[in-house]
């Protein structure tokens, strides 16, 4: 494969991943409110969550979306309805953090869930495999994920941090509930993108 296409992918990466969405919301939102240990395990399952979404829509699954259109239908209002419950979640959050809240911690099967649901992820896989990729390509496709890959950690994790960095001002629940609400309406926003 050629250099420049190698560039070209790495950037379509970055841009995919690093430009704000549901996942980067939660991971500023995770990374404030649990710190960056558990911001960063939240990344890892949505990273390894998209990875896998991209290699099955890459090897495959790309075939069935061409055949059958409506499905992107289903799973756009799945998205919603999901991205709208996580919203809900973190607009209703009284910024406390009890010992019983700590459960509620962002994990990494709901950052694999939160990919597999939201429609940035699809359409980020689909866009970016038939821009670069040759039909039929596995080899392609499996390199151009081992760059998605560490790309998509390593921009989830600036949201992460840029979360802890804020933490350090979100020392009340006050301030907390600010930017839990703040976000929850940055996700109904995307919802509302999304929709339509």
């Amino acid at each position: 494969m050629v250099v420049s296409t190698l560039v070209s992918m790495s950037l379509f990466a970055l841009a995919a991943s690093l430009s704000p969405g549901p996942v980067n919301l939660v991971g500023v939102s995770s990374g404030a409110r649990y710190g960056i240990r558990v911001g960063l395990k939240f990344v890892t399952g949505a990273t390894l969550g998209f990875i896998a979404l991209f290699l099955l829509i890459g090897l495959g699954l790309q075939q069935l979306i061409k055949a059958l259109p409506e499905l992107m239908w289903y799973l756009k209002w799945a998205g919603v309805a999901f991205l709208l419950y996580i919203s809900y979640q973190l607009w209703r959050d009284s910024g406390e953090l009890p010992a019983e809240q700590q459960q509620n911690q962002p994990t990494p099967w709901l950052g694999a869930l939160m990919q597999w649901l939201n429609p940035k992820a699809w359409l980020a896989s689909i866009s970016g495999i038939a821009a670069y990729t040759a039909p039929n390509d596995a080899q392609g496709i499996w390199l151009f994920a081992g760059l998605y890959l560490v790309i998509c950690w390593l921009s989830l994790m600036v949201w992460v941090l840029l979360g802890a960095w804020m933490g350090e001002w979100l020392n009340t629940p006050k301030r907390i509930r600010l930017l839990n609400r703040t976000l929850a309406m940055g996700l109904i926003g995307s919802c509302a993108v999304i929709a339509y």
